[in-house]
């Protein structure tokens, strides 16, 4: 995938916070460093997001359609 070069704008706080771990060697540069962050911040809300819809979930309800589906013999299972 290529990447794309967009503007953002920082606090001066937390600018100088990603100055120090650039000239620390923790990050190759700013931009690698807002890259790992957003991509970070994405998977959590995408695990969050997971996590939330699971614990919708009922688990007698689950495991009887689990129950259910192996009822089934299984010449009766549609071809995929």
């Amino acid at each position: 995938m290529g990447t794309a070069k967009i503007a953002i704008t920082l606090d001066e706080g937390l600018l100088k916070k990603l100055d120090s771990l650039v000239r620390g060697h923790f990050f190759e540069n700013r931009s690698r460093a807002v890259q790992e962050a957003v991509s970070e911040k994405i998977a959590r809300l995408e695990h969050s997001r997971l996590a939330r819809e699971c614990a919708k979930l009922n688990p007698r309800d689950e495991a009887k359609m689990a129950e259910e589906g192996m009822s089934v013999a299984a010449g009766e299972w549609p071809e995929y």
